[in-house]
């Protein structure tokens, strides 16, 4: 079982490691488009919240507190669905549709990393990780 949860960790973190370093060498035009949302400290929020893909991704990634990993995840995940891809403000069709495909992501990805949270919290031996869980949830 440990190997398959390995690869599974490994899949599950690319994206958002590549998000993350998206984040943080593209933090200009990121910032434009957060600043197009009227969101507050565009720049720094984007180098923010790459800093803590960055941080969940290599926890769950290397097995150092995987579920606060997750729980990193989670964090960003579920606001940014509602901050950054509000669909229902979108007048135009296309828009909305893309806005909507984005928000189904980031909320069923959110799902996802609450799931592997729960249990990453609640199995103690999984091998292949550095280090046990910092939550117990018995």
């Amino acid at each position: 079982m440990s190997l398959v949860v390995l690869i599974g960790r490994i899949l599950f973190v690319i994206l958002f490691a590549s998000s993350a370093i998206g984040h943080l060498t593209q933090a200009d035009a990121m910032a434009d488009y957060v600043r197009s949302k009227g969101l507050p400290l565009p720049k720094e929020s984007v180098l923010a919240s790459g800093v803590v893909l960055l941080l969940g991704a290599l926890s769950v990634l290397l097995g150092v507190w995987a579920d606060l990993g997750c729980l990193l995840l989670f964090v960003f995940l579920l606001p940014t669905a509602f901050l950054m891809h509000p669909f229902w403000k979108e007048s135009d069709a296309q828009a909305r549709q893309g806005e909507m495909v984005h928000f189904n992501k980031d909320v069923a990805l959110a799902g996802a990393a609450l799931m592997l949270f729960a249990f990453f919290a609640h199995v103690d031996d999984l091998g292949a990780t550095i280090t046990g869980p910092l939550f117990h949830l018995g």
